[in-house]
This record gives structure tokens, sequence and C-alpha cells, in this order.
């Protein structure tokens, strides 16, 4: 049907399937996660150490799973290494005016961070043969790797946001918000995770899992004023949530991977932390679903916009 939407759209949808899906979600819990690692490391006391470690191993395999989704997504998966180096001229393959190039170079800098994070808390407490790579845990060498960790972590949770906001696609293009929704959600679902990991393999005291619940609330009611905000700057585009998309984002992110959450960290008789965390990350990844895919669903024919 036909809505009142700007009619200044006229590229075809990018068809994004599920594995860029999975990418969007994924990466932003690796990036999320080296971020409370370089958090943790600089602020932390010494036995939060062992939740460090774990923060960094979650980085570098969402790195790793990331990296793979994206090459496994193109059309000819074999050539991804054309999007690093130029093949005619062996030449390092960078636009900085493109944002997809710019995202392939952050994702293989905060690979690099993650590595570096995991080698170090291998070096730790890792097996003998991890001896030689003793040197990462020295305090400054320490210090550059957590805070390089919260720059390229801060960088990857955001980034997506920021990639499609770029584009000229309804609903991605309306809105400046986009960025800080998805960087919030990423802290977000991030935090959820590592809570159930935490609590999988009993790391952390007690402390630092109720700084992390703090922290994770914190960082939902952030994402709910930006979802908000996100909804309010759409302007006419709007239409393109008026349907079930639109009760998706209300009742899958909002009601389920939001305000339940907030309710249940709030209620000391409820407090937990498998709940809140599991609905979280349903949150999170309704979130990118209903993003990515209201938009493909509008089309231009002619001088009209249609859904």
């Amino acid at each position: 049907m036909q809505g009142n939407l700007p009619s200044t759209f006229f590229t075809e949808p990018p068809h994004f399937r599920w594995l860029i899906i999975l990418y969007f979600f994924i990466g932003g819990i690796s990036g999320g996660a080296l971020l409370l690692a370089g958090l943790v490391r600089l602020f932390g006391r010494p036995e939060d150490r062992s939740f460090a470690r774990l923060a960094s191993y979650v980085a570098v395999v969402g790195a790793g799973i990331s990296a793979i989704l994206l090459i496994v997504d193109l059309s000819a998966p074999l050539r991804f290494w054309h999007m690093v180096i130029q093949n005619n001229t062996g030449r390092l393959m960078f636009k900085g005016w493109s944002p997809m190039s710019v995202g392939v170079w952050g994702l293989l800098l905060f690979s690099l961070f993650a590595f570096l994070s995991s080698l170090e808390g291998l070096a730790e407490e890792g097996p003998s043969q991890f001896r030689p790579f003793r040197f990462l845990t020295d305090p400054l060498i320490v210090i550059i790797i957590a805070v390089g960790g919260i720059i390229t972590g801060l960088f990857l949770a955001g980034y997506t946001g920021v990639l499609v906001a770029v584009t000229n696609r309804p609903v991605w293009a309306d809105s400046s918000w986009l960025g800080v929704v998805f960087l919030l959600s990423a802290i977000s679902t991030s935090t959820a995770a590592l809570l159930l990991l935490a609590h999988w393999r009993r790391v952390g005291a007690p402390s630092l899992v109720a700084w992390l619940q703090r922290f994770d609330r914190f960082a939902l009611i952030l994402e709910l004023v930006a979802i908000i905000a996100f909804i309010v700057s759409l302007g006419g585009a709007i239409h393109a949530l008026l349907n079930g998309w639109g009760v998706l984002l209300v009742l899958g992110v909002v009601v389920l991977g939001i305000l339940i959450p907030l309710v249940v960290h709030g209620d000391r008789a409820l407090r937990g932390v498998v709940l809140p965390a599991t609905l979280v990350l349903v949150g999170g990844f309704l979130l990118r679903v209903v993003v990515l895919l209201s938009s493909e669903q509008i089309h231009v024919l002619g001088t009209q916009v249609v859904r």
C-alpha cells in the first residue's frame, strides 16, 4: 500500500540476509565485550581479571564469527581479500570516503586488539606454552591494549547503525539516532551475554556482578530513550513502522527486551541474572531484525513509494 513516505529514496533494497543480521548482532556483542574487558582491566580489582579474560575471549570469538559471516555473505567469498588488498597492485585497499572500507579496516583493528587482549589473558594464567607472551602483562602494555580495546569496541558496537544510516533507504536515512541506538543496544546485549556466561562459568565476584547489573540497567534506560528519539525523529517515515514491524518493535524490543528486564532488575524479589539477560539478548536481536527488514519491504515504483 502507499505511504506518506519521502519520495527521495530511489535505491533498491540491499536484501540483507540473515547472515548480515547475525553479523550486526554478534558484532555488537563482540564490540561491547571488548569495551567491558578494557574497562574492567583499567578500573577493576585484581579478582576481576578472570571476568576480563572471559570478556576478551567472547570478543575474539565474536570477531572471528563476524568475519566469517561477512565473507560467506559475499557473492564471491573467495575474493574477500580484495576488500583489503588491491588485486592489480598488491597495495592496501583503503577508501576513507567509503563506510564499507572503513568498517572492514575497523573490524581488522578491533580483531587485533581482541586477539592481543585474549593472548594477554592466556599469558597471565594460561598453559605454559603461552609464557613467551608474558610481556603482554606489563602494566603499560595492559593499559595500551585496554584503551585500544575500548576505542575499537565502541567503533564496532556503533558502526553498524552508522553504516545503514548513511544510505538513502527509508527508516535508515531518516534519523541520526540509529547509530546511537545500535551502540547502546550492543552495550546492553554484550553485558547481558557476559552476565550469562559469568553465571554459567561462576566467574566474577558478587560485587562485579552487581556492578554489571547496574551498568546494564543504565544502558537499557539510555537505549529506551534513544529508541524513542529515533521513532520521533523519523517524521513521515514513521509510516514504515505502522504495521507488524512496529508491533514487533514495541512488544518485542521495548517491552520484552527493555521494560521487563528493568522491572526484574529493580525488584529484589525477582532479581536474578538468567531471565533479564536472556530477554535483553532477544530484544537486541529483534531490534536488528525490525530495523533492517522493515526498510527492505519498501520499494519505489515510479514516483510512488509503496510497501
